[in-house]
């Protein structure tokens, strides 16, 4: 036992480097691989046995594992032959491999089983429980004596239990024993019972119960017995599988009767002050997770109620690690019914106050960073069952045994081990993206990474291909809930294009790939209807531009709600519901969906908006709110659906189903671009379609429940008019929540703003580029993958475009040059450097210095020196001198007067944003 060391708050902001913004990062509690956490997720080659681990002890740097199996072999892919291990194998904590200790637990009839293992608190002596009649040779009677330093079981202790013994625990002078038994060397002990530690003789300690006995453990002090099993009485008095004990006479101490009758105790452990359960159950109702305990009264702390075999619980530093095969924890605000997850950490004790009792309960105390994974395995498909701390020369490792047969992915049967030190994972890789609705201000925004072993990440955003942060913002993600983080960019100017990218880091330095790259266009003015849509507070906003899957951006100004597709939805559909550049999403109608990537909760005051085009006859969902991410939410409401004829439904859910619907005539499938809003606020709930009032109904609540938004399909059970299919099948557009009721006059301005004119973008690459050398006269350097500009001696740089025409009914409003410096040292230049038009004709392969062009003598812009480097730069130019020349060919020539030389790359390097653009944006005129 280890004292509980105190926790430290897990949400964090920090920016820092060149520019200003705000970064938003709204996070749930969690821990990075410092504390409390002590152990990575970094599985360590390891012995694997043949069979089943069921127990696990340690003892002076070696671990101690019994089970069911016949022989060892050494981790997939190591050197090494397969050894005998008879239901027991003895490993070095450090290495994983076999010690010399060799121990055969056998039966003469049926199947020997090691189940439970102890050591002693001198740690001279392990204890060995489970269905065995000899351990080699030396007949016992399920329950042995091992001398660690000799290897060889003491003769004298032969106790004799007649049935399997499922649990042990040990104090200097007695061992408890927990199983199946009936009676203990001829006297009646019914599933309890307690042995001399030395002679193994029969102790008057009496704790009988109904049902077999699955764990006992002793409390620090000594005084009491905590037992566990399946029992529903413990000396006659009801108490179903949970009760403390006299620790000398077994009198019953505390009982215990809010213990679900199909759940049963399959494991304890204690601390310093409290001891926590691990339960499994099956049927309705089941309890399969958590409880803590105080140890002062023995009253109940916290639930986890966590559904999914609990097999074992080891607490540890103040952090409660567990072993089974949670696939759903809906109860404790975190992930709902799906995988299962077989290792999971969370602190002994809430941080501050305790939340509010829910159903009767005290939530338990919220999962941390640390995540490795397992599969079910052989046997009874439980995955891993038995844990253990063990030390060496300085180093602790975390040791889980079980059923498991894949560890992180790889080939791993049994026995698994993880160090405190050597965190070697780098995160996974941001998923980035970029958008500005406004001039002088960039949204950067990201999915958050997950790292097995660290929830709190260092994410730093790149900007124009720096390789200098311009911004450091710190998140908080876990493996089921990766949320958006953002930053925004408020030093971006107008008509300028910017490229970002971003790392995530974790605490032991350990760094991910650069995103991708993520490109926005600054807009010269508003765009008007993203701009209305975050201005009336929406907290929530997908608009579909995302280029990459899984991710869904969120474009609100704080929310952080991004979402996350399923089923691979169509990305990028053209046209959009409203005019500019943004695009739609397309959806099959069978089993595509977008769900949020956070649980949260939702009042009885929201808007749910979303823009829609479809031709469909089986109906479908379009925007929800459900209890469930991939899987049919078992709580659903606060939907908007279509039926099978095209009419549109707003519906939620206050003990019964509260709709307001179309009219019988009033149809949306005729593959037309259409505006719906729903609300519900004081005055009960409204439906809109295309900025007309359609309805409205007395419907003030809603279901209370946490769960995730959807767009795209969702469960329709039960509901009124229910479609054929409750997967919609069209595009969707411009989806957003807000946490008010947005009021008609703001419904019809969202509908008109659709159609306001908006700024287009043109980014024109160089179609040919090439630099002349006065230091090589003759020579052409038109396929030379960088680009030189110098005054003296003379490097000039020219650049050919295609330039597009105004489109109709717009004017240019501005244009840019971007360029990016090359890697080579000193690519950057102190010197100013001129953009002026190529009035000569010249060519990539035949123009030198001594058949240079002419050129213009008039700069369309400059930049006055250039860092060094590799990073993207703009040069504003002449947006009249542009004008002019649009819709023809133009050449730009790159000129300087200084001796410093500029070296940028060419459209034919192949570095990321190296091509030389024109970026163009049009207006209205």
């Amino acid at each position: 036992m280890r004292r509980s060391r105190g926790l430290t708050a897990a949400l964090v902001l920090s920016l820092a480097g060149a520019g200003t913004g705000i970064g938003l990062v709204l996070m749930p509690q969690a821990s990075a691989i410092t504390p409390p956490v002590a152990f990575t997720a970094d599985e360590l080659p390891t012995w694997q046995p043949d069979g089943i681990v069921f127990a696990m002890a340690q003892a002076n740097g070696t671990v101690f594992a019994g089970g069911t199996f016949s022989a060892v072999r050494p981790p997939e892919g190591a050197a090494g032959a397969e050894q005998e291990a008879v239901n027991f194998v003895a490993l070095d904590a450090a290495t994983g491999k076999p010690t010399a200790c060799k121990l055969a637990f056998t039966i003469g009839d049926g199947t020997a089983t090691v189940r439970t293992l102890v050591v002693s608190k001198d740690k001279k002596t392990l204890y060995a429980g489970g269905y065995f009649g000899a351990v080699n040779g030396t007949p016992v009677s399920s329950l042995a004596a091992i001398d660690i330093a000799s290897c060889t079981p003491k003769a004298s202790f032969h106790p004799g239990f007649p049935a399997t013994v499922r649990g042990l625990a040990v104090t200097d002078d007695t061992l408890y024993a927990a199983g199946d038994f009936n009676a203990v060397d001829g006297q009646t002990r019914e599933r309890f019972a307690a042995v001399d530690a030395g002679s193994g003789a029969l102790k008057p300690f009496v704790a009988n119960v109904d049902e077999p006995g699955r764990a006992v453990e002793v409390t620090p002090d000594g005084k009491n017995v905590l037992l566990g099993g399946d029992f529903f009485t413990v000396n006659g008095t009801n108490s179903h599988a949970l009760a403390v004990v006299n620790a000398t006479t077994g009198a019953v101490t505390k009982t215990y009767g809010n213990i679900p009758s199909n759940s049963v105790v399959k494991d304890i452990s204690t601390d310093e002050t409290g001891f926590y359960t691990g339960h499994e159950g099956s049927g309705g109702g089941v309890f399969d997770g958590r409880i803590g305990l105080r140890l002062s009264d023995f009253t109940e702390k916290w639930r986890d109620r966590c559904l999914g075999a609990t097999q074992f619980v080891l607490p540890y530093e103040g952090v409660l690690y567990s072993s089974s095969h949670a696939h759903d924890c809906s109860t404790e605000l975190e992930f709902p019914d799906g995988k299962r997850n077989f290792l999971l950490a969370q602190p002994t004790n809430h941080e501050g106050a305790a939340p509010a009792p829910v159903d009767g309960f005290v939530r338990g105390p919220g999962k941390l960073g640390w995540h490795p994974t397992a599969n079910d395995g052989l046997g009874e498909g439980i995955g891993p069952r038995v844990m253990a701390v063990a030390d060496k020369n300085d180093v602790k490792y975390l040791w889980v045994g079980g059923e498991f047969t894949l560890i992180n992915g790889k080939a791993q049967q049994g026995l698994t081990r993880f160090a405190s030190t050597g965190d070697v994972g780098a995160p996974t890789t941001p998923v980035a993206s970029a958008a500005s609705v406004k001039p002088g201000e960039a949204q950067v925004r990201w999915r958050t990474s997950y790292d097995a072993d660290d929830s709190k990440l260092t994410y730093r955003i790149y900007r124009n291909g720096s390789a200098t942060p311009a911004a450091t913002v710190t998140a908080s993600s876990l493996e089921w809930e990766r949320p958006q983080a953002s930053w925004t960019d408020a030093t971006v100017k107008a008509g300028q294009s910017y490229t970002y990218r971003v790392t995530a880091t974790d605490d032991a330095g350990n760094t991910s790939a650069l995103s991708a790259v993520a490109s926005v266009t600054i807009p010269t003015s508003v765009q008007s209807y993203p701009n209305q849509v975050r201005a009336d507070g929406a907290n929530l906003y997908w608009r579909y531009d995302d280029t990459v899957s899984p991710y869904v951006a969120d474009s609100s100004t704080g929310g952080n709600y991004s979402g996350v597709q399923f089923n691979a939805p169509a990305l990028r559909q053209t046209p959009g519901a409203v005019s500019g550049a943004s695009t739609a999403m397309g959806f099959n109608g069978t089993s595509q969906l977008v769900h949020g990537d956070r649980r949260q909760t939702v009042g009885n005051t929201f808007t749910v908006e979303t823009w829609f085009k479809t031709n469909t006859t089986r109906g479908g969902k379009l925007i929800g709110f459900g209890n469930n991410t991939t899987r049919n939410s078992g709580s659903f409401d606060r939907h908007i659906y279509m039926t099978n004829t095209g009419r549109l439904v707003f519906g939620v859910y206050n003990g019964s189903a509260r709709t307001v619907s179309t009219g019988l005539f009033e149809t949306y499938n005729d593959n037309k671009w259409h505006h719906v809003v729903g609300t519900q606020g004081p005055g009960g709930i409204t439906l809109y379609v295309d900025g007309q009032n359609k309805g409205s109904l007395n419907a003030t609540s809603n279901a209370a429940y946490a769960g995730y938004w959807h767009a795209g399909g969702d469960n329709l059970s039960g509901w009124p008019t229910r479609p054929t299919s409750n997967f919609f099948a069209g595009q969707l557009d411009e989806t957003a929540v807000y946490p008010t009721a947005l009021t008609q006059a703001q419904v019809k301005n969202h509908f008109d703003l659709a159609k306001a004119p908006t700024d287009s973008v043109s980014a024109v690459k160089a179609t040919e580029d090439t630099y002349i050398n006065q230091g090589a006269p003759s020579t052409a350097y038109g396929t030379s993958t960088s680009l030189a500009v110098r005054g003296t001696s003379a490097y000039e740089t020219y650049l050919r475009f295609a330039l597009p025409a105004a489109p109709a009914g717009q004017v240019l409003k501005s244009a840019s040059l971007q360029i990016k410096t090359s890697t080579q040292a000193g690519a950057g230049t102190a010197d100013t450097v001129s953009v002026v038009p190529v009035t000569g004709t010249w060519s990539g392969a035949g123009t030198t210095f001594n058949t240079k062009p002419t050129l213009g003598t008039t700069p369309l812009g400059s930049i006055a020196g250039v860092p060094d480097g590799s990073a993207v730069h703009n040069v504003e130019l002449d947006t009249a001198a542009v004008s002019a020349v649009l819709g023809g060919s133009y050449s730009l020539g790159l000129t300087s007067t200084g001796t410093d030389p500029l070296w940028i790359w060419s459209a034919e390097s192949t570095a990321a944003e190296g091509t030389p653009q024109l970026v163009l944006t049009f207006g209205a005129k």
